[in-house]
């Protein structure tokens, strides 16, 4: 059972709930803040105060007085009103990652909304209900405004939600599970949609899903090493301890381990090769900067899942509602941007090792890795395949932060692009890891025209992958093997593995 608090929730946290259905409450501990920030707004409408969003309109409309007795409809207003995303709907896990982060921003104390709408939010999560929320119409300022307020409107009763992958109008839904619409009470409405949750949820699936294909990269690399016989020395730990970079020096330090007992590749006794190609000889230099570019996307989202980013603020130990703009998604925008953009390097680098695998003029292996050459094409096309991912990437990797379009006539003039640039993120992974699947086939095809053994954790790797595809005599139809690796990086099997023989990989 994960308690939200609004302040201790990790991203490991926000995976075990929207990847693996655990369920969620309210910290009885939170309970005491929620209720004097929700009590406070209610005090303040008791005296006619003129504050946003409550007894405002919002946006350019903040000049617009609402009368007390349509307090109520106008959050309700707002949560139709803004309900205009388009385009697929969002997956399963990031639309129950956006719930769970949505439930624990409001339940820090500061948003003034009551502890029955967060609990109606953590009963969707453990009676699965999964609002329909169409995937584009974010510009990530006044938060992920119109994604989230499809999610609203399943608590009012209004909107769709998803059973099955097929549409179903959430009143019905709620109504099987026993859930009773909420009535939208002063400043709930805008509460639910002014934050970062979307953008977020994407970037923590992103922030895990990286880690792991890092792991899987460098797995990869190492294998590559092997099939090209490449030398060691380029992860002698005195060249990294000049240079200390933690994600250099802990990379180097994977690489060490991963080819350790390795009868294949020449070791600082074999001088026929002085030194790689960059793909090879720099992999801690890349990779290691990727890994602290992880770091840093993870440090980001630990603070953001725990912060509070509606507007206005709720601050009833010194009477104050404050606006503001922690909505805005300027350190998420950024975050991701620079996320897509390491992960891109990635595939760069691993198609460039393909090629060079594939390349029977570098390599010193069968052309296309195909012994009967000419009758059979080998890995000709699958290094086609790699090289369009890429390149793919390269159009997803332009960072989509750097673009601001005004909105709300002007009111609203610089916008982040956040939830742009965390799907934009997300697609570049999954490319990559189908590039780093080639990658592990092609290495593991190379190391068995090689003489010798593999090292301790390389050998892991070749020996799960040979479980499930088989060393390629002649041409067969490639995305099948292709497929099976993937569902293997996908689930981190070789990863397990290669950790279990060789220790977890820093």
């Amino acid at each position: 059972m994960i308690q939200i608090d609004g302040s201790t929730l990790s991203i490991q946290d926000m995976i075990k709930v929207s990847r693996q259905n655990e369920p969620v409450s309210l910290s009885p501990d939170a309970i005491p803040a929620i209720e004097k920030s929700y009590h406070f707004i209610h005090d303040l409408l008791k005296k006619g105060l003129k504050v946003y969003g409550i007894t405002t309109g919002v946006g350019d409309l903040a000049t617009e007085f609402i009368p007390l007795a349509q307090v109520e409809k106008l959050q309700k207003n707002l949560v139709r009103s803004h309900a205009t995303n388009v385009g697929e709907p969002f997956a399963e896990e990031i639309v129950r990652g956006i719930i769970l982060l949505r439930a624990n921003a409001l339940s820090k104390g500061y948003s003034g909304v009551r502890v029955e709408l967060i609990q109606k939010l953590t009963d969707f999560l453990n009676k699965h209900i999964i609002p329909y929320i169409p995937s584009k119409g974010s510009v990530g300022a006044s938060g992920d405004l119109s994604p989230l307020a499809h999610l609203a409107l399943v608590l009012i009763g209004e909107g769709e939600c998803l059973q099955s992958g097929k549409r179903v109008p959430s009143k019905k839904v709620l109504k099987e599970a026993g859930i009773k619409p909420l009535v939208l009470q002063a400043k709930e409405g805008l509460a639910l949609i002014n934050g970062t949750q979307v953008m977020a949820s994407i970037g923590c699936l992103a922030v895990s899903e990286s880690e792991l294909l890092l792991k899987s990269a460098q797995i990869a690399g190492a294998m590559s090493l092997e099939a090209l016989q490449g030398t060691s020395r380029a992860f002698d730990e005195k060249i990294h301890a000049v240079r200390p970079h933690p994600g250099q020096v802990r990379c180097a330090g994977n690489m060490r381990r991963l080819i350790e007992g390795s009868t294949i590749i020449s070791f600082e006794h074999d001088f026929k090769r002085i030194q790689d190609a960059y793909t090879l000889r720099c992999i801690p230099q890349v990779y290691g900067a990727i890994m602290d570019t992880i770091d840093q996307a993870r440090r980001i989202l630990s603070v953001e899942i725990n912060s509070a980013t509606d507007n206005p603020l709720i601050f009833p130990e010194s009477g104050e509602v404050l606006s503001g703009g922690n909505f805005h998604g300027e350190p998420l925008a950024f975050a991701m941007d620079f996320l897509g953009i390491a992960m891109a390097e990635i595939g760069n680098i691993s198609e460039r090792t393909i090629d060079r695998m594939v390349n029977p003029h570098v390599s010193g292996l069968p052309p296309f890795l195909s012994e009967d050459n000419g009758l059979n094409s080998g890995f000709m096309i699958s290094q086609y395949t790699a090289a369009a991912l890429v390149s793919e990437n390269k159009v997803f990797a332009h960072p989509a932060s750097v673009d601001s379009i005004p909105t709300s006539a002007g009111q609203e003039d610089h916008v982040s692009m956040g939830c742009i640039s965390a799907c934009h993120a997300r697609e570049i992974i999954k490319n990559v890891e189908h590039v780093l699947s080639i990658e592990m086939l092609a290495a593991a095809q190379g190391i068995d025209f090689r003489k010798g053994h593999p090292g301790e954790g390389t050998g892991a790797a070749r020996k799960v992958i040979r479980e499930h595809v088989s060393h390629m005599d002649h041409d067969r139809i490639m995305y099948q093997d292709i497929e099976k690796i993937h569902q293997l990086v996908l689930s981190g099997e070789i990863v397990e593995a290669v950790e279990q023989a060789v220790g977890i990989l820093d």
